[in-house]
This record gives structure tokens, sequence and C-alpha cells, in this order.
């Protein structure tokens, strides 16, 4: 009888460290695949170099957006939905560059680098500044949150723009009468193709698409390489300007 009740205790003992050992591991596994899913990509020394104020470029960072406020403000101001995993001040190069240019230019912070998550967040920033007109854009998951954002209050923005992106049926915005831009890369192997393609039907019939020659996905902004992206063909630097100079042109059509 002792024996048997020793053998019984043992192999509860055994069990209960199996146990342990395998809750261990569950939540190892699960770490490890959050790490992987929520790593975000990070600014390069280029976007570094942007997130500083310098003449005519005021930066400064609140708690859930990143300003960029030209010394004489000129034409429609710009609100920005970042990449999927892409931290915000990756695109801190372009929006540097329209804010010299005159437009005071708005990098969305997003939870986690993911603005599917939270895809209002412009209505905090637009009841910030309630005296300025807006257009708003996004890269890749940024630019299809800000379609659906400009979808369900189309009164709000007067204009949107893609950057290796598109609109779902969520974001139809082929009937708000606002002016669309779409721009992409030759070399982008990111954006599903057939997606893109899908997503023209719920464009304007008039939507200004623009392609760079030799661009890819990750280089709209600066945060390196992205898996499973194309080689670019071009310097980001020249993607960047290229991207800035059609943004512009496009915006300055804005009545």
């Amino acid at each position: 009888m002792l024996r048997n009740r020793y053998n019984t205790g043992r192999k509860k003992r055994g069990i209960g460290k199996f146990l342990l050992v395998l809750l261990a591991l569950i939540v190892i596994g699960c770490g490890f695949v959050a790490w992987k899913l929520f790593t975000s990509y990070g600014p390069q020394e280029t976007a570094q170099t942007a997130m500083e104020t310098a003449n005519p470029v005021t930066v400064s960072e609140q708690e859930n957006w990143i300003d960029f406020v030209p010394d004489k403000p000129t034409g429609k101001s710009v609100l920005f939905y970042p990449g999927g995993l892409v931290k915000p001040e990756s695109y801190a190069p372009l929006a540097h560059e329209l804010a010299a240019a005159g437009h005071h230019t708005i990098i969305a912070k997003m939870p986690v680098n993911l603005a599917v998550l939270k895809p209002n967040l412009a209505d905090e920033i637009l009841a910030a500044y309630p005296e300025e007109q807006f257009v708003m854009g996004g890269h890749s998951l940024g630019g299809s949150m800000a379609a659906r954002y400009v979808a369900a209050h189309p009164d709000a923005l007067h204009g949107i723009f893609f950057l290796a992106s598109y609109p779902d049926e969520k974001g139809s915005v082929k009937s708000l009468g606002i002016p669309a831009l779409s721009i992409l890369g030759t070399k982008d192997e990111v954006v599903n193709a057939t997606k893109y393609q899908n997503g023209r039907m719920y464009l304007p019939e008039d939507t200004l698409y623009y392609t760079i020659e030799g661009g890819n996905h990750a280089q709209f902004g600066d945060y390196g390489h992205q898996k499973g992206d194309g080689e670019a063909e071009v310097s980001g630097e020249e993607q960047l300007n290229q991207t800035v100079k059609t943004v512009l042109a496009w915006l300055s059509t804005i009545k």
C-alpha cells in the first residue's frame, strides 16, 4: 500500500513537472510569434536626420503624431498613415520635404505600428487643427486604412493619395468627388498586384497614376530592406525626389 502511494505521488509530480515545462514552452513560443509579428522596421540615417528641426521646418512629437510645421504654411495640410509594422519616423524624409514646400504635414503614430488597430486616429488629429484643410494618404496598409477613413468621413478631407497602396470596397472613394493620386514602383514585390489592379474600381475615373521606374516598396520610406521586396534600380533619394515632386504637383491642383 505504501509503495503504491509512493508511486502514485511520484507520477503526479512527474505529470506536474511535465505540464510546467509544456506551459513554459507555450509561453516562449507565443512570445516568439508575437515578436516576429510585431517587430517593426525603423528609421535609418536619412530619416533620423529628417526628424530634426531645420529651417524652414519645425519638427515636434505629440503623443499620437509627429508634426512637421513649415515657417510659412501654404496650400493644403497633409495627414499621413504609415505602412504596416513601419515606425512613423521612417517617413520623416517625405514629411520634411512636403513641409519645406509649405504643407503642414503630420505622420500618425499607430499602436504597434499597425494602422488597422486605430484607423480613426485622424479624428483626433483633425480636431487639433480645425482651421486647416487636409488631404490624407498613406503607404501600403496605411493607405488602405486612410481610404477607409476618408470613405467614412466624406466631408472631412480634400483629397487622398496612395503610395504602393490601394483602397478596398470598404474604402471606396470613387464617388466622393475628391482628387486621388496613386504612386507605385515597378520593382515593388510586396504589394499584391491583383488587389492593386482591383483597387482601381474604387478610385475616381480621373485618378492620377504615377509609376516610378525601378522603385520598390520600402523606398517610399527610409527603413531599410523589407522582406519580400524587389531590389530597387533607383536610389532611395531618387525615389523620394520623384514621390515628393509628384505629390506636390498633385497638391497644387487642389483648390
